[in-house]
């Protein structure tokens, strides 16, 4: 296995988590409601919003560095591309 095809299983890996984290993301996000609860009984509803807000909140930063570890790979291998076609050429 030579080194562009060990970039392009990398890039594929760290993409395919990426989508998977970005797709939980999104499923929580979909069960998210924008209310205010004001009376009693509506507190451990109001409860479960906030832990679903908090989830999604942390989710944000491993989201980000997947999405800059993926394009900072897509460039390496494009970059890697070029100089290997240079160098053949």
């Amino acid at each position: 296995m030579n080194t562009l095809e060990m970039l392009l299983v990398a890039w594929g890996a760290v993409t395919i988590v990426l989508l998977c984290i970005w797709i939980y993301r999104s499923t929580l996000e979909n069960r998210e409601e924008d209310q205010i609860f004001l009376a009693e009984a509506g507190q451990s509803m109001a409860n479960e919003q906030r832990a679903l807000v908090v989830k999604i909140e942390k989710l944000s930063r491993p989201i980000a560095g997947l999405a800059l570890t993926s394009g900072t790979l897509l460039v390496v291998i494009a970059g890697y591309w070029l100089w290997q076609g240079f160098q053949s050429f």
